[in-house]
């Protein structure tokens, strides 16, 4: 991608060539990725520019953390919620079916059905996506519950003072350590009309693999509300949003800011 053109905002979707995506590539060619692609006729790249590492059981130990003694449990990723039962299951640790979880987003809840009963389970989750309304959920429970936030080396501080500053009992164990790839070669592959973006720690990596990087023309995708802030404050511009009423995923984001295009 050259960093130094200065591209003009697409103005109809036969201008949208190409697409990077910064996660894996899906395994399934029935992804609903390859739809959109089929569909617009647009090629998307998948780039990856994260690794997710896991705390080994005996590392965890040292934390000193009784997973167990706590009745909430708080999930802004997905990655969060693989780990935090990964280790649940080496250490073999029960977790009590009454135990309440609290979660950045619906999708986010969803992916709990891998490791629950979903529906015998409570279960709640941000209605937009943003922090604001998690905490409005999680308002009556905050001196009731005793919160487990499972999390990276680098964990979100909005929850973390949300916490503190409502003096909540707490807990914040390191379940997984994240690094930055490289991903240079595919992000200069193409110019790129869109990139969508699903974490800060995606952002920075590729900022890491592209300092140089103007946003001028291109138009940039955001995953959940901290994604956004995590846009915003690096001076770039978060052009579709998910989740949102219509868009509860960024493929349904894209989709609809693709058929709006497709309409001029």
């Amino acid at each position: 991608m050259d960093t130094n053109i200065d591209p003009k905002d697409p103005k109809t979707v036969q201008e949208i060539r190409h697409i990077l995506i910064t996660q894996p590539r899906p395994e399934s060619e029935k992804s609903p990725y390859f739809e959109i692609a089929r569909k617009f006729n647009v090629e998307l790249n998948f780039a990856n520019p994260i690794s997710i590492d896991p705390v080994p059981s005996k590392d965890f130990r040292k934390q000193k953390i009784d997973i167990s003694s706590f009745t909430a449990v708080i999930f802004n990723s997905r990655n969060a919620i693989d780990h935090f039962f990964r280790i649940c299951d080496e250490m073999r640790i029960s977790i009590s079916q009454d135990v309440k979880y609290f979660c950045i987003t619906e999708s986010v809840a969803l992916y709990l059905q891998k490791f629950i009963l979903y529906r015998k389970r409570k279960v709640f989750f941000s209605n937009d996506g943003t922090t604001r309304n998690l905490f409005d959920v999680m308002d009556k429970y905050k001196h009731q519950e005793k919160f487990l936030y499972p999390c990276s080396q680098s964990f979100d501080s909005e929850i973390t003072s949300w916490l503190s500053e409502n003096n909540c009992n707490y807990a914040i164990p390191v379940l997984y350590q994240i690094t930055s790839n490289n991903v240079k070669a595919i992000i200069e592959k193409y110019d790129y009309q869109i990139i969508c973006f699903f974490s800060p720690l995606g952002l920075k990596s590729f900022i890491d693999n592209c300092p140089s990087f103007k946003q001028n023309g291109t138009l940039i995708g955001a995953f959940g509300d901290n994604t956004r802030k995590a846009i915003i404050n690096a001076g770039l511009r978060p052009d579709i949003l998910a989740p949102a009423q219509e868009a509860p995923s960024m493929v349904s984001a894209l989709e609809k800011y693709l058929s709006a295009l497709q309409k001029k």
